[in-house]
């Protein structure tokens, strides 16, 4: 595979990956509930499955940008430390908070009253963080190979 087509693949990823995120964490995550007749088990099983989607995407993603410079071995230092970085917050939501908020969910489902929590608060943390990795991310990649693309 050529530097070029190997960055191409990966800028497009990246950016691919942000508009799944910012569609789907910052848009309907709170939109769903503003539809008539969603309730708040409604919202949240919609939401489980919506996020348990997105996470499956955002992997894909993922290990598609680090097979590309696997086969590539076209990163620099600093585009590697950041897709690092990246990675440990999707492994973070997948599986630390994720699994957390949907046993939740479940239990909200079920007709349980829990207590508030701020686990919706560090994922929203972490999205953002990953956000600011993956836009910084492709901005390097952009910014290191522009001679060459």
């Amino acid at each position: 595979m050529s530097i070029v087509t190997a960055t191409i693949i990966a800028i497009a990823a990246s950016f691919i990956w942000i508009g799944f995120v910012l569609s789907i964490s910052f848009m309907e995550a709170w939109l769903k509930f503003r539809a008539p007749g969603i309730n708040l088990p409604l919202g949240l099983g919609i939401g489980k499955l919506v996020f348990g989607a997105l996470n499956k995407v955002e992997w894909t993603l993922a290990i598609i940008i680090a097979i590309v410079f696997l086969i590539s071995n076209q990163l620099f230092l600093a585009d590697k430390a950041l897709l690092f970085f990246c990675m440990l917050c999707l492994l973070s939501q997948s599986f630390i908070l994720l699994p957390k908020l949907n046993k939740r969910a479940d239990k909200i489902i079920k007709g349980v009253k829990l207590e508030k929590t701020n686990l919706h608060f560090y994922y929203i943390g972490v999205e953002l963080l990953k956000l600011g990795c993956l836009f910084y991310f492709g901005i390097e990649l952009i910014h290191n190979n522009l001679v060459e693309i």
